[in-house]
């Protein structure tokens, strides 16, 4: 039997999360950081998303990290490029992670 809370019981994000997926749906219409494959990094308003991490974001930020090496000196070189994309379908199967936006205890 579970436990319902009661009326001056504190109800922490926590206590909501019992699966994987429960932390995304907790972030449905905040902004979320997403790592993706090949050195791609967005941030967005995140509007749906299915158990394969199909998601559709808004206002989304892209980073993508370019890394060279310097033929002469082995150095590595690091390029960042930014763009701004209105509406973004992101294919699951690129996620690395998501994270949820930080929130005030």
């Amino acid at each position: 039997m579970s436990e319902q809370p009661g009326a001056g019981d504190v109800v922490t994000a926590a206590s909501i999360v019992e699966q994987p997926l429960d932390l995304i749906r907790l972030s449905l219409e905040e902004r979320v950081y997403v790592k993706l494959r090949h050195e791609r990094e967005i941030r967005g308003r995140l509007h749906a998303y299915d158990q394969h991490l199909n998601m559709i974001l808004s206002d989304v930020e892209e980073t993508h990290t370019q890394v060279d090496v310097d033929e002469e000196t082995y150095e590595e070189l690091y390029r960042t490029s930014r763009r701004n994309i209105p509406m973004l379908f992101v294919r699951g199967d690129g996620v690395i992670l998501v994270s949820p936006p930080v929130r005030a205890t």
